[in-house]
């Protein structure tokens, strides 16, 4: 006797619908930051060639005055006898300038993640309706809600986690260049780079943060997947103009004096949460990094879970969270009334 297969389970559709988003957006998702991350550690190798031919091209007797009286030739550049002169104070701003590097060395897939994220979100309710997929995907048994919280997890926590594996990456194979690059100028890599630096530190305390920007980025997903559901053309048009143009009012006709407020207030609060929410740097973060001098350990604080988890602790994170929520349940409902055509 044949055995009917029963209906997949609601725990089993949504980690397929996840895949899909994953399948059909594999070039923004994965490619993207990983071909980031591969341009940047190309450009870094092409400065270190020219930086090495640099130093070997360099006159013989140009030399740096070391702390003890005694000169180092540049030709000769010997970075195991220059790391014995560092005192205790040289070698805590060599680990702040390590773990400064680090990051930076991993911002590139970081900056590509924004603007994948920024047109998914745009794109994610309307490009279903311009291809008529969404008529497939609605004779599915599948709940417009199941399909909206797919994208808003695949935009929120799947698009920035591929992204800091990228960046993760991308920061040990720059700190292999790096340490090459030091072996080859008779430096201790151990001694220079991977013990003053914390690689493995900043790799765990990135991937802890991703929580806290899924909740920073909720209003600009809402407003963009709000954008995506409700315009029947150029949905990147409405989503920009109306949060500019309506900063643009509020600023000639001075609207926020009426709560004793001005119109920077709107700009930053209004059309920059609509907008920038998912560039992965809020306003605490901001105050945060300005109040930070050079020193030990100072870069390792500014991504470490006590300050970018003090975020949720502002009310403006659970504000804007709660809005873009309300703005993803009104695309959900536009979803489904929307016209297909």
């Amino acid at each position: 006797m044949p055995v009917a297969k029963a209906p997949a389970h609601a725990t089993h559709r949504f980690p397929l619908l996840l895949r899909r988003e994953f399948w059909e957006h594999r070039g923004g998702i994965l490619w993207a930051p990983v071909i980031a991350g591969a341009i940047s550690l190309l450009l870094t190798a092409v400065f270190f060639v020219i930086a090495a031919v640099g130093i070997r091209n360099a006159d013989s007797d140009a030399t740096v005055n070391l702390d003890d009286g005694t000169t180092m030739s540049i030709n000769g550049l010997d970075l195991g006898v220059l790391a014995e002169q560092l005192s205790a104070e040289d070698k805590a701003q060599l680990a702040s300038g390590i773990d400064m590097t680090m990051l930076m060395a991993s911002a590139w897939p970081y900056i590509v993640m924004v603007f994948v994220m920024f047109f998914y979100c745009l794109g994610a309710l309307y490009d279903e309706r311009k291809d008529r997929s969404v008529l497939f995907w609605k004779s599915l048994p599948l709940s417009d809600g199941e399909t909206v919280l797919s994208k808003v997890t695949t935009a929120t926590l799947v698009i920035p986690l591929v992204a800091t594996l990228a960046a993760i990456a991308t920061m040990f194979a720059f700190l292999l260049l790096l340490s090459v690059m030091v072996m080859a100028h008779g430096g201790n890599p151990w001694e220079l780079i991977w013990s003053p630096g914390h690689p493995f530190q900043v790799s765990a305390y990135v991937l802890a943060a991703i929580p806290v920007y899924a909740v920073w980025a909720l209003p600009t997903v809402g407003w963009l997947m709000l954008c995506s559901a409700w315009a029947r053309s150029v949905p990147f048009l409405w989503a920009l103009l109306v949060p500019i143009l309506s900063g643009v009012f509020v600023s000639m006709f001075s609207v926020m004096r009426l709560f004793n407020l001005d119109a920077e207030w709107f700009w930053g609060h209004v059309v920059a949460r609509l907008l920038l929410g998912v560039v992965p740097l809020t306003r605490h973060d901001l105050h945060r990094i300005g109040g930070f001098d050079a020193g030990q350990d100072s870069m390792l604080a500014l991504v470490s879970p006590p300050g970018v988890w003090s975020n949720l602790l502002q009310p403006e994170m659970w504000i804007g969270a709660a809005v873009g929520i309300a703005m993803l349940l009104l695309a959900t409902r536009l979803r489904r009334w929307r016209d297909e055509g």
